[in-house]
């Protein structure tokens, strides 16, 4: 009986635990896209500010592995080539995501892109997932929602090119996270985090040395934002998620999407002084319960 009760607490600490490190890593990655659309309105280039942040994370992440786990480092050259083309996708998704920002307010871009379990949902189809009357239900709430949002039959609340980067960016996302299931699975999560990250970096790279922009100085301000978000909102959330995963499941991850939306729109409106109309507000709600829907049908998924 002691046994039983030992175990029952220490399973207990272990989810608790899990569920803290899980909050914590959304907080952490919930004010990325509010401090990032502050410093890209007050001039700073959305691609600088990436390339800047992730170089920071990526130098992070390596000393993290060389102090605690060097082993980790090495890779299969299947996995090597396999991470190539993860990491290429995620590349370029993030950089159409920021470019978005500065088209985009940031209250807009998260409830559209809270989207994105639908857009996972879809994909999954490809590998034998099967679409189903709720799928349809999921997708024309989140078209409702999208629709009102950037301006119902008026139109012109977003910039078109805004709204464009923003849907490339949840194509390519959901991929992201399907090919990593598919393809990255059986490889250990932190060998995976640092060669992607290392990947995205030299594609964010490539990205800004195409587009011809000149480096600007952010300021004092600017570089202890870059700061935080390099290591607050990506090297520890990181950290912090994958301790989070084998401790309550992706499934329960899940359920803290819609808790991220909220809070970016929360920091939006304070910090930012962002305001949206009542139809887009009615809009994001319809975006929000199509999420909430996707969400239920991603833990299934995740417990098969």
């Amino acid at each position: 009986m002691a046994t039983v009760r030992q175990r029952l607490a220490q399973w207990t600490q272990a989810g608790w635990f899990g569920w803290a490190l899980a909050l914590c890593s959304t907080f952490a990655s919930s004010i990325v896209t509010p401090l990032s659309r502050g410093l890209i309105v007050a001039g700073v280039d959305p691609i600088s500010l990436l390339l800047v942040r992730l170089s920071l994370a990526v130098t992070l992440i390596a000393l993290t592995l060389a102090i605690t786990q060097p082993a980790l480092f090495r890779i299969d050259r299947r996995g090597c080539w396999r991470v190539l083309g993860v990491g290429a996708v995620a590349g370029v998704e993030i950089c159409c995501f920021f470019s978005a920002l500065a088209y985009v307010d940031a209250s807009m871009s998260a409830m559209i892109k809270s989207t994105q379990p639908l857009v996972v949902l879809l994909l999954l189809t490809l590998g034998g997932e099967r679409l189903t009357r709720r799928h349809l239900v999921r997708l024309g709430l989140a078209f409702c929602g999208i629709y009102l949002l950037v301006g119902g039959p008026s139109g012109g609340a977003v910039a078109p090119i805004g709204l464009l980067l923003l849907l490339a960016s949840l194509l390519l996302y959901g991929s992201q996270l399907v090919f990593t299931q598919w393809w990255l699975g059986g490889y250990n999560t932190h060998t995976v985090t640092f060669y992607l990250t290392s990947v995205m970096t030299v594609i964010i790279a490539g990205w800004w040395w195409v587009q011809g922009v000149a480096w600007r100085d952010p300021g004092a301000s600017g570089w202890m934002i870059i700061g935080v978000l390099a290591v607050v909102s990506t090297w520890f959330a990181r950290l912090a998620l994958y301790g989070a995963i084998p401790r309550i499941g992706t499934g329960q991850i899940a359920l803290l999407w819609p808790l991220q939306t909220l809070t970016i729109i929360v920091l939006s409106v304070i910090f930012l002084n962002e305001r949206m109309t009542s139809v887009q507000w009615m809009g994001g709600a319809f975006v929000l319960s199509s999420a909430m829907l996707a969400i239920e049908r991603v833990r299934q998924v995740s417990r098969q």
